[in-house]
């Protein structure tokens, strides 16, 4: 693990691989199977399971939990104490592991603190889950999610500022700060290709 940073309250358990310039703080676990990006800032009690994936350059909060059949694409924000699941049903009664559902976040999401994604979900690129929301089905790119369920709000630019255009319908918009322009279809949204 060249220029890994881990903490000595750390425990990252032999097999585990994590990329080059990573941070791993205090009290943090990591298990066997858990394949890590380079760039990657696991912040206090985090625990990454067996069967978890996470992409360069994603920042993971104090007390995140990614619990196994979890990944995150490159450049997700974990925002403190948000909660992944990866049973639909669970009982303390019933085993389930067989069950797990895999959840998917793509590149550049947020995930607000306190935010909790419930397993079988894909959260789309650059979206944005507010703080405190409960995310039970898949979230579009750009898709700026609040509430219990979350439910859609408004878009977000990649730079992480709300953009002015309706849930569905047509229209452009060029973000102020990056000049990058966006073109609403429908219900979806996306960046347009660079000239």
């Amino acid at each position: 693990m060249n220029g890994v940073s881990v903490h000595p309250s750390a425990v990252v358990d032999e097999g585990a691989t994590i990329g080059d310039g990573s941070r791993v703080w205090h009290f943090v676990h990591v298990c066997a199977g858990a394949r890590i990006g380079r760039g990657v800032s696991l912040g206090q009690n985090v625990f990454v399971g067996n069967r978890v994936e996470i992409g360069d350059r994603c920042k993971i909060q104090n007390n995140v939990s990614v619990y196994d059949n979890v990944t995150l694409e490159e450049g997700v924000f974990c925002g403190p104490s948000m909660v992944f699941t990866n049973v639909h049903n669970p009982r303390a009664l019933v085993e389930r592991k067989h069950e797990y559902r895999p959840t998917l976040v793509r590149r550049g999401a947020t995930l607000g603190a306190n935010c909790t994604v419930v397993c079988g979900t894909t959260i789309g690129e650059f979206a944005f889950v507010g703080a405190g929301a409960v995310v039970t089905r898949d979230v579009p790119a750009y898709a700026l999610m609040v509430g219990v369920p979350a439910r859609q709000v408004g878009w977000m630019s990649e730079h992480g500022e709300p953009i002015p255009l309706p849930l569905q319908g047509s229209g452009h918009h060029t973000c102020p700060h990056t000049g990058t322009q966006y073109r609403l279809s429908g219900r979806q949204l996306s960046r347009e290709p660079s000239p």
